[in-house]
């Protein structure tokens, strides 16, 4: 399912237009990634949460040349699901 696939679902389980659905969309994103950089988490009860991890540096290799190189350290962004949203799959 592609980003557009996902705007037409949503629009009609939700019974909006696609453009309001896209709107909707389009706020969810910037409203995640906002809260995301400035250091806060997001919790969806019964689906997950949004959270940036630092990442550590490490030792990496070229696999073009061989040799060694150093990757540094820096944040990812993480969505770690519910237990209840997990269970969901496995019913």
């Amino acid at each position: 399912m592609n980003k557009g696939d996902f705007i037409k679902a949503m629009a009609q389980k939700a019974g909006l237009t696609q453009k309001d659905a896209a709107t909707a969309y389009d706020a969810f994103i910037a409203t995640v990634t906002d809260a995301l950089q400035a250091g806060d988490k997001v919790q969806l009860v019964g689906f997950g949460t949004f959270e940036v991890k630092d990442v550590p540096a490490k030792t990496g290799i070229n696999p073009k040349t061989g040799e060694s190189i150093e990757i540094a350290a820096g944040k990812k962004p993480v969505l770690k699901f519910g237990k209840a949203y997990k269970d969901g799959f496995n019913a």
